[in-house]
């Protein structure tokens, strides 16, 4: 067996905030509005149609915040590496000032709530970098800094950059925000909870039906609603097959205590390899994040050299001396570089989505809450057509979506063509896929055997040694090792097979 990175694989968000605990949904429950996830965009949605006077049922799968928000890197930020330079080249200048003004407007509304409901998070006002290294990069961020500012952000082009280490100038973005993230989703949550309102825990939801009333069943219960929101990543069950117009890219962090006060700001990288960094401090210290390796997930390759390449760069560029947890984390990437709030498909009626949300996900997710929010409440929101679910894509995103759609094509028959190389029961710590058994071997040589074939689309899951899961090339998918769902678009677990024995051929 290979040797595995440095660090604990739990998100540092995840090891610092302590749990919650509350009830699975069991019997009927009638409510205005059902939120199936219990995320950034679910929570976010939840406490404003609460706020609005509407009943609330949020049904999460696992527990609050546990997912995509407790695996980010915690910035609050509308500057998104170069994004503004992006959209208006894919879209219009317009388009790429309503996306500042709704991740802007993320950001204050993210610093409000905390300072309404008192959420204990680690909130800090900093200013957010793009930072170059190389000389092609810095006229691209000096572009950038001169079109976001022309598109009414703080931002500006500067050569200080309060990095540890020399780059050539930076895009800074002031009144900027960090956070932990999973203790504001906690806070999200209890704001919810109470008045006719309910946060249901470990209650998994099954496909909603539209109707008057929406019906949500959840295998012990149900929920009766108005209006149903599906805020759980990628959408689950095909609907409004998402899984075509944003593909997933999976991105890995790594987190090691440091000496002194944090950096003062947060930070991302115009140049490839793109690095991302920040640094927090918890009752532990303070600790330094570094993340980046990003790709799709059907090219994910050896994923423990990915973690030693971000622990590389932390310990070289960054001082960190050892590395404490590392993680990854996954998020849709929209074919049109917008992200998806609206209804689920044209003919929807009461079903609304939050999906594709490119990896910033605490402004993007924040705004797409606040627009599907106004939607069923019947009220105009001035962001809403340029995120859309429902939109037309631009004739070059109608060719990426081409594209896009053949890779996974291509990943989804080799994965369901592979599988059989294999043999007998892998070494302790390790995993493997055994004629379309997925058999993975504890440390304490226990193996545990479940179906190799995603519960999603039928393609075969791989196993990730690095984070000791069972992940699927398609679309996404991710299992641990007894087949239970990590994370979506399945949402049925991998069924638990007899595990070969040691002599198979």
């Amino acid at each position: 067996m290979s040797e595995r990175p440095e660090g604990e694989p739990v998100s540092l968000w995840v090891a610092t905030a302590g749990g919650t605990d509350y009830p699975p949904l069991v019997g009927e429950v009638e409510v205005d509005v059902a939120v199936i996830g219990g995320g950034i965009a679910g929570l976010t949605a939840a406490l404003a149609l609460k706020r609005a006077g509407r009943t609330v049922a949020v049904l999460e799968a696992a527990r609050v915040g546990t997912g995509v928000t407790g695996h980010t890197t915690g910035k609050v930020t509308a500057l998104h590496r170069l994004v503004y330079t992006e959209l208006r080249a894919s879209h219009n200048e317009h388009t790429a000032q309503v996306y500042a003004q709704a991740n802007q407007g993320a950001v204050e509304h993210v610093a409000g709530v905390v300072a309404d409901e008192g959420i204990d998070c680690d909130l800090r006002r900093v200013a957010n970098y793009t930072y170059a290294e190389s000389e092609e990069a810095v006229a691209a961020v000096r572009a950038e800094a001169e079109l976001a500012a022309r598109l009414g952000l703080p931002a500006a082009f500067t050569t200080d950059v309060p990095l540890p280490f020399a780059v050539r100038g930076a895009v800074r973005c002031a009144d900027q925000a960090q956070l932990h993230a999973l203790k504001y989703a906690q806070g999200l949550a209890r704001a919810v909870h109470g008045d006719g309102s309910a946060v249901y825990e470990e209650t998994r939801a099954d496909k909603p039906r539209d109707g008057t009333p929406c019906v949500v069943g959840t295998g012990r219960g149900t929920v009766l609603a108005r209006a149903v929101l599906v805020a759980t990543n990628l959408p689950y069950a095909g609907q409004g097959l998402f899984e075509t117009r944003c593909h997933p890219h999976r991105s890995y962090l790594v987190a090691g205590a440091v000496d002194g006060p944090p950096l003062d700001g947060t930070f991302i990288s115009a140049d490839e390899p793109m690095r991302s960094i920040l640094s927090t401090v918890t009752d532990d210290g303070t600790w330094l994040l570094a993340g980046g390796e990003g790709h799709r997930v059907s090219q994910a390759g050896d994923t423990a050299d990915r973690y030693r390449r971000l622990a590389s760069f932390a310990h070289d560029r960054l001082g960190v001396a050892t590395i404490g947890y590392r993680w990854s984390t996954q998020d849709g990437i929209p074919l049109d570089g917008l992200p998806y709030a609206g209804l689920m498909s044209p003919t929807a009626h009461h079903v609304y989505v939050i999906t594709g949300l490119r990896k910033w996900g605490l402004t993007n997710g924040t705004a797409a809450a606040l627009i599907v929010a106004d939607a069923i409440g019947g009220r105009e929101n001035p962001w809403a057509k340029v995120f859309n679910s429902n939109r037309i894509t631009p004739v070059a995103s109608a060719a990426r979506f081409v594209t896009e759609n053949v890779r996974t094509a291509v990943a989804t028959l080799g994965s369901r063509l592979h599988g059989h190389g294999g043999s007998g029961v892998p070494a302790p710590g390790e995993g493997a896929v055994v004629d379309k058994v997925a058999v993975y071997t504890d440390e304490e040589g226990r193996p545990h055997a479940v179906s190799a074939v995603c519960t999603h689309q039928g393609c075969t899951v791989e196993f990730n040694a690095a984070d000791t899961t069972w992940d699927c090339p398609c679309h996404g998918s991710r299992f641990d090792v007894d087949g239970h769902v990590l994370q979506g678009p399945a949402t049925r677990s991998l069924p638990a097979r007899d595990a070969p024995s040691s002599s198979a051929p």
